[in-house]
């Protein structure tokens, strides 16, 4: 991101963010509540358009791409919303057919299959028949980050992927985060204010306030800043 800067209204949430996240690496972007994170992350798949600025994914500048070359990025990318944003309607299994049937060629017969790999590739294979009612908070997370890997996307985007999780829970999701990296060699953005979730995950650390990014580096040389903001924030 170039300069990136966004307003709704009167309201200036981006006032000219500038980041770069390193391929195969994992980026957690931290901040207080409202310092515009997740409007960030947004502007990666282009579900905002910053006012001005560049947005870019590889060699593409996504704020500018539009119709089938839009359509064919976002299928490149992977996205956990907060929420998981699981089919209720939908058992599991139905929850990963749709994405499959929509955007690939695979039988019915090797959808299973790839249904199965990506459940098993999570622990959580037993849950196929299961409805999204059924799981845990964890299990949810964990079934959602499965389904939205399920196209082999090169970058992968949380949405506070750990939000209202045990510590148990927390843990095995973010040790998932470092698997893509570390097995599928996925590129990886976190918006997070878990500390745990930044410690086990991340290689970098990217501290969002007043719309800018005030701090880059590893977790410990972000929490070790003398910026006031970020001494409040580590509880310093």
């Amino acid at each position: 991101m170039v300069d990136v800067r966004k307003s709704f209204g009167s309201t200036e949430v981006l006032k000219g963010v500038n980041m770069e996240v390193a391929p195969e690496k994992t980026a957690a972007v931290m901040g207080g509540s409202g310092t515009g994170k997740s409007v960030l992350i947004k502007h990666v798949v282009q579900l905002l358009i910053p006012d001005s600025g560049e947005v870019w994914y590889g060699d593409k500048r996504m704020d500018q791409l539009e119709g089938e070359e839009l359509d064919q990025e976002r299928l490149t990318i992977g996205y956990l919303f907060q929420g998981g944003a699981l089919f209720d309607s939908m058992s599991v299994a139905e929850n990963f057919d749709f994405v499959l049937d929509r955007h690939t060629d695979l039988t019915p017969a090797e959808r299973i299959d790839r249904i199965e790999e990506l459940l098993n590739w999570v622990d959580l294979e037993e849950k196929f028949h299961a409805v999204p009612a059924d799981l845990s908070g964890g299990q949810k997370k964990r079934i959602a980050l499965a389904r939205a890997i399920a196209l082999n996307p090169k970058l992968m985007l949380f949405d506070e992927p750990t939000t209202g999780l045990d510590p148990v829970s927390v843990r095995m999701v973010s040790e998932l985060i470092v698997r893509l990296r570390e097995e599928l060699d996925m590129t990886s953005i976190v918006i997070t204010h878990d500390l745990l979730c930044a410690e086990i995950a991340a290689d970098s650390v990217h501290f969002i306030h007043d719309g800018r990014i005030l701090e880059n580096g590893t977790l410990d040389e972000v929490r070790n800043s003398d910026e006031p903001e970020l001494r409040n924030f580590f509880g310093k």
